[in-house]
């Protein structure tokens, strides 16, 4: 497929950019890594009448701290965030799953903003912003506003910019744990999850404490689990434990039948994936209290 007919701009600040996307409104989009974005327009799913990148514009690749949250500008590339000192130091989690997203290709050019905006309920960051209280930063030549990523993920490939918006950060809140776990299944590597699911917890005398668990692939949209936090705190992480979540999760979870996978077999993966994310925070928790 080819696209269909556009104009290009290239946006040399952001006050550029906001300018066009004031201009043109819903016949103007931003590409950022263009992973998901170019394949639409190619399939002319989307035609938008001016693409503006900004990829020229200094400073938004940036990943900062920004007092006790993390910052990732609207170009921090996966590849980026994967190596990032600052992200393997204080969300180490963030940097394992990087390692599941997609191939290297898309990886060295696809953003962590534009994997948020593009809202796919498979895809791994949008788990990541509603684990750790993401704070989407979004302008317009009108003026800016923050929105937390639950209001601004509104459903399946739908997020909540308006007209002549784009986001220009994502802020996290990193939570207090030594351990982190991140399992995933895919038909194939690359491909999007079936079911995939990220913990963080610390220990205390063995038992769970401060859990922070998501999922995506099973649901609507990627989901903080705050149900299941609760139900496994101030429990020992051990069989009895692994059967009750995989028992909670075929009661409450409501995934989709698709050509990929049935509801059923996505419940079963996530109990599956529980356990084994589980076991792993559970090591390394125990690695780091042990010195």
């Amino acid at each position: 497929m080819k696209p269909a007919k556009f104009d290009y701009v290239r946006a040399e600040s952001l006050d550029h950019a906001l300018e066009v996307l004031a201009q043109h409104g819903d016949d103007s989009k931003v590409i950022a890594g263009g992973q998901s974005l170019m394949p639409m327009i190619n399939f002319r799913l989307v035609k938008p009448a001016v693409l503006v990148d900004i990829n020229h514009i200094p400073g938004l690749e940036a990943i900062t701290a920004d007092g006790s949250r993390i910052r990732m500008g609207a170009l921090a590339r996966h590849r980026m965030t994967a190596s990032d000192p600052l992200i393997h130091a204080r969300l180490p989690v963030v940097a394992e799953t990087m390692q599941h997203v997609a191939h290297m290709t898309v990886r060295n050019r696809g953003t962590f903003c534009g994997s948020v905006c593009h809202a796919d309920p498979a895809a791994e960051m949008p788990m990541i912003v509603q684990m750790f209280n993401g704070q989407v930063e979004i302008a317009s030549a009108k003026g800016r506003r923050v929105l937390p990523a639950a209001e601004f993920l509104v459903a399946s490939m739908v997020n909540a910019l308006e007209p002549g918006e784009m986001v220009t950060g994502i802020t996290l809140s990193p939570p207090d744990a030594t351990g982190w776990g991140f399992e995933e299944f895919s038909r194939r590597h690359g491909d999007f999850a079936m079911a995939a699911i990220a913990v963080t917890f610390q220990l205390e005398e063995d038992a769970i404490r401060g859990a922070v668990i998501g999922m995506t692939g099973v649901g609507e949209t990627a989901m903080r689990m705050t149900d299941l936090e609760a139900l496994v705190e101030g429990r020992a992480p051990d069989a009895p434990l692994y059967r009750e979540i995989a028992d909670w999760l075929q009661d409450n979870l409501t995934p989709n039948s698709d050509i990929h996978a049935s509801a059923d077999y996505r419940r079963h993966l996530a109990g599956v994936l529980a356990e084994r994310a589980i076991r792993k925070a559970h090591r390394r928790a125990r690695e780091t209290h042990n010195g």
